[in-house]
């Protein structure tokens, strides 16, 4: 049975080869279907999928090194995503303008206070992100606590814990979020901003 199988195998081979996955090639080594019945190993079959490379690297993160498969670079669809509105905040001059921006001209903002070694902080970034691009009208400032300059800010602010997160609406202070809360998060953005 098993001798017959063998004798039938070129066969079925030539009739599905035509008919084979495009997504999957031969090993180069076998360069016809018989090898594989003269040749007691099987043929290799590897995807023809390009091998990760690195990604380039991102201006505000520095984040360097990480494999990402080439088509993650390019988007498929044709509209772009929401912007996100977060605003690095490098400086105590930029945090006062922008402090005053939030309070003079009543422009909704939130100031998101941070840290790099900060786990908690790292859990909410996305969120952080993505609540900024849901509620474009509202500006996030997001400040490193560790950015020199910043001490006589954070104390006069009170911020000694990290993550913590000021709302500001029609000129006030509205709320505020310590720690990683992500359901308060998400229900003081939609109670103050929607």
């Amino acid at each position: 049975m098993a001798r017959n199988y063998l004798t039938r195998a070129p066969l079925l081979l030539r009739l599905l080869g035509s008919k084979r996955d495009p997504s999957l090639s031969l090993n180069p080594s076998l360069n016809h279907f018989h090898s594989s019945i003269e040749n007691p190993s099987p043929p290799t079959i590897s995807p023809l999928i390009p091998k990760p490379t690195h990604a380039p690297s991102c201006p505000c993160c520095k984040n360097r090194g990480f494999l990402v498969h080439p088509s993650r670079f390019f988007s498929s669809s044709s509209s772009s995503p929401p912007t996100s509105s977060v605003v690095i905040v490098k400086s105590e001059e930029q945090f006062n303008s922008s402090l005053h921006k939030a309070k003079d001209e009543s422009l909704p903002a939130v100031f998101y206070f941070t840290a790099t070694w900060c786990g908690p902080c790292k859990l909410i970034a996305p969120l952080v992100e993505e609540l900024s691009k849901k509620y474009p009208q509202v500006t996030t400032y997001k400040i490193d606590i560790d950015q020199e300059g910043l001490q006589n800010v954070l104390s006069d602010l009170k911020i000694y814990s990290v993550p913590t997160l000021h709302f500001y609406n029609n000129g006030t202070k509205a709320s505020e979020v310590v720690g990683a809360d992500v359901q308060r998060l998400k229900q003081t953005m939609e109670n103050l901003y929607k």
